[in-house]
């Protein structure tokens, strides 16, 4: 019986680590899959000349790829349905090399994303609460004003669904959007400038000591963060609650 109670304590261990372990991996990897391994911003929230830092990012040996973006929240409309939205300007076929959304659309591609059509791709609870579907439009509508001659107007444009993707995690589900560099440029009025890089690297565990090297090849004039320190409550939960879960099944077995 006593060596049975041990088996037993031993095999309870070793399973509730493994599907903790799973369970934290799996997470890491769908975050990773739609955040990115390190990024790339100035001071200022924004990036001049990002050919250039790009092209040195990529000098890097442990650096695969880099693609720009811009980051900003707005307010999407479809007739009477509201909802706030994180939209991203991406360069489509830069992005498709530094996440896995154009793996997860589930109608339409992310390279229908074109320069000057307006289009922009819906997270698949997003496209729901808006009721809206591919090749039907919604209202982008952004935080910045216009003075026009009956006053202050928040700025808005049409813009066309031209795909939706699913990721499987609400967060990004129900709250991204994705439209074409170019386009986010002409409605934030960014001109040549944009907020940031997204980064992949060969080592997504040495992605601190990385970043590190990255940020003193730019020569400290842009912050690099990289994916651990983006989400780091949420990593160091999980990894509080697998130490306890270790300590309180090691005592179980122990007596």
């Amino acid at each position: 019986i006593s060596i049975a109670g041990v088996a037993m304590g031993v095999f309870a261990l070793i399973v509730v680590l493994s599907v903790m372990n799973g369970f934290g991996n799996e997470l890491r990897d769908r975050t990773l899959s739609m955040t990115s391994h390190a990024t790339i911003t100035g001071f200022d929230g924004t990036v001049s000349d990002w050919e250039q830092h790009a092209a040195t990012a990529r000098m890097n040996p442990n650096v695969l790829s880099a693609a720009p973006y811009i980051r900003k929240e707005v307010m999407l409309s479809n007739g009477r349905r509201v909802s706030g939205a994180l939209v991203r300007g991406i360069e489509p076929e830069a992005e498709s090399t530094v996440s896995t959304v154009a793996s997860k659309m589930v109608s339409g591609e992310l390279t229908d994303l074109r320069a000057g059509e307006y289009g922009i791709v819906l997270g698949r609870e997003l496209a729901n609460a808006l009721g809206v579907y591919e090749g039907e439009r919604v209202t982008v509508i952004t935080p910045q004003a216009s003075v026009t001659a009956v006053g202050v107007m928040p700025r808005l444009r049409r813009f066309k669904v031209v795909g939706v993707f699913e990721v499987g995690m609400h967060q990004f589900d129900a709250a991204m959007a994705y439209m074409h560099l170019e386009d986010a440029g002409k409605l934030f009025s960014y001109d040549e400038r944009i907020n940031g890089m997204r980064l992949k690297l060969t080592d997504v565990i040495d992605a601190p000591r990385i970043t590190r090297v990255i940020e003193n090849e730019l020569g400290g004039e842009y912050w690099v963060r990289d994916w651990s320190r983006q989400n780091k409550n949420f990593f160091r939960a999980l990894k509080t609650e697998k130490t306890v879960m270790f300590i309180i099944l090691l005592l179980m077995i122990a007596t």
